[in-house]
């Protein structure tokens, strides 16, 4: 079985909030999950549920601030095991190219 999810964790503040952003995704190097972060958050990817969702508490409890915003999505694969890039690999085998654009200069 597969779990992955998209996680974003930011404190609600003015300004810069990379510092804050950047403990949450290093808290997730204490448990066994892949990860790779993006603009709009963190693609989060582990074997099971509870592994995810003890990741994404101590996330969340990484970063500081009087408040904090948590997302969450999970797809919970109970069936069969399908990896992140799997899921991508799939769509960019549809679109017959890598499901990309840069914006024009």
């Amino acid at each position: 079985m597969t779990v992955i999810a998209m996680l974003s964790v930011a404190p609600v503040v003015e300004g810069s909030m990379a510092p804050e952003v950047a403990k949450a995704v290093a808290a997730l190097d204490d448990f066994d999950v892949a990860y790779e972060t993006n603009p709009m958050g963190t693609v989060v990817e582990a074997d099971d549920i509870d592994t995810l969702l003890a990741a994404v508490a101590t996330a969340h409890k990484a970063v500081d601030g009087d408040r904090v915003s948590t997302f969450l999505k999970i797809d919970d694969k109970r069936t069969r095991s399908q990896g992140a890039r799997e899921k991508v690999d799939r769509v960019e085998a549809e679109l017959g190219r890598e499901p990309r654009r840069d914006r024009p200069e």
